[in-house]
This record gives C-alpha cells, sequence and structure tokens, in this order.
C-alpha cells in the first residue's frame, strides 16, 4: 500500500522533535568585529538552522541560530582558554531550545590541518567532552548526560560533527548497543528492573529526555563566511 509522502515527511519531523539540540561549530580563531554566518542540518531538528557567529575579541564569540519553527534556536559563547601552533582549546556554554531544551557545557579540542595550499585551506579537526542538563524534559523530569564528539572541515563550504552523550541513570551504559533503540520498546522495565519505570524512555509519541535518541546527536554545518560590511 503507497504511502502519502508528504505525511510520512510530517510524522518524521514531529518524531525528531523530540530530541535536543546542539550549537554549531565554526572552527576558526575568532576575529573581532567579524560575523560568520551558516546553516545546521541535523538529525535533532531535521529543518535547517541558520546561525551567526560575531567575535568579541581575539579569544571570545557569541553565536545565535534560529530555529524553524523555534526548535533548534539558542544562544552560546565561545571563550579559547589556550593556543598553540595549530591547537586550540575552547570551552563553549550554551542554551538550546527545542522539547527537551537543554544548556551544554562543552570543551573543545581543535586541531588545524598542517597542510598548506591545498583545496581546504581550513581543514582542522575536533574533538570534544559534553555534560548536557536538560532542566525539564518532555515528561517533566531532568537529565544530566555525559558523553564525546568528534567533528571535522571537510571543505571550505562543509563539515560535520557526531557525537552521543548518555544520562546513566536511564539505562547501564553496557546496554546502550545491545538493547531496542525503539523509545517505546518495554523490555527496557523487563530488562533493567523497575526502577527504570522513573525514567520512561518516550512519552506521549516522542523521545522523552531519558530516550538515547535524545543523546545521539549528528549534524552537518555549511559555512557561508564573513559577512560583507558596508562601505562608507
Amino acid at each position: 500500500m503507497k504511502r502519502n509522502p508528504i505525511l510520512l515527511l510530517i510524522a518524521v519531523i514531529l518524531w525528531g522533535s523530540g530530541c535536543a539540540s546542539h550549537p554549531p561549530v565554526f572552527p576558526q580563531m575568532p576575529k573581532k568585529g567579524e560575523t560568520n554566518m551558516g546553516f545546521t542540518f541535523s538529525v535533532e531538528n531535521l529543518i535547517p538552522v541558520i546561525w551567526a557567529r560575531h567575535g568579541l575579541g581575539q579569544y571570545t564569540d557569541l553565536g545565535l541560530r534560529a530555529g524553524i519553527p523555534l526548535s533548534g534556536t539558542g544562544i552560546d559563547l565561545n571563550r579559547v582558554l589556550m593556543k598553540r601552533d595549530r591547537r586550540w582549546d575552547v570551552i563553549n556554554i550554551a542554551y538550546n531550545l527545542a522539547p527537551n531544551s537543554s544548556f551544554d557545557f562543552t570543551y573543545y579540542k581543535f586541531k588545524g590541518d598542517k597542510r598548506v595550499n591545498v583545496k581546504n585551506p581550513f581543514g582542522t579537526s575536533w574533538r570534544g567532552y559534553r555534560c548536557m542538563l536538560i532542566p525539564k524534559g518532555v515528561s517533566g523530569g531532568q537529565s544530566v548526560r555525559f558523553g564525546m564528539l568528534y567533528g571535522r572541515r571537510i571543505s571550505t563550504k562543509w563539515g560535520f560533527e557526531v557525537g552521543y552523550f548518555h544520562d546513566f541513570r536511564s539505562m547501564p551504559l553496557s546496554k546502550v548497543m545491545t538493547a531496542n533503540w525503539d523509545p517505546s520498546d518495554t523490555t527496557i522495565v523487563n530488562e533493567f528492573g523497575s526502577s527504570y519505570k522513573k525514567y520512561p524512555h518516550k512519552y506521549e509519541g516522542f523521545p522523552s529526555e531519558f530516550s538515547r535518541l535524545t543523546g545521539l546527536s549528528l549534524q552537518f554545518f555549511m559555512y557561508l563566511g564573513p559577512t560583507k560590511k558596508k562601505k562608507k
């Protein structure tokens, strides 16, 4: 039986909207007064999010992003802690608006590509360590997650990031890959005991703040470059 593709698309968007959101990564040192823009395409939001980062100084920049609808909207602040040759470390503090709205605290370690005069002069990779706090999710509970991420700028226009952030109360980390990823799966309770009833992985058809899907992040970044200043 053929299904209406529009209805399927709506269902996918509604399903994905139960997830959290995360800040985009612009893998360059900030420049005071310079504003860079781009888009994020992610599993978390499905609908592209537009963002802008403005350099407040040599080591600090502020990011703003807007999602359609509001999911994916947020604000974040980068502060460079250390810079040495092609490497630099950054602390990021972010607030993300979504059905499972969250605060992110991320420590990034960037490494620039040592090659020069190549097609991608901005080649940079990064890894990060993130603490993610969802004060009140769709089911009314609070989730605290920890995890790692990895990203890379693969060209002047494109980059990606993948990560996973786990709530250790809602499921043992050893069961993440072996258990069914369907948030409505009752074996989560049957296998891990009645205490996990306090941490439902699905709420009214959406992944809850305790779902593993909420901790999964996959983002693709489209970099538009710096905005042009108007000539006086």
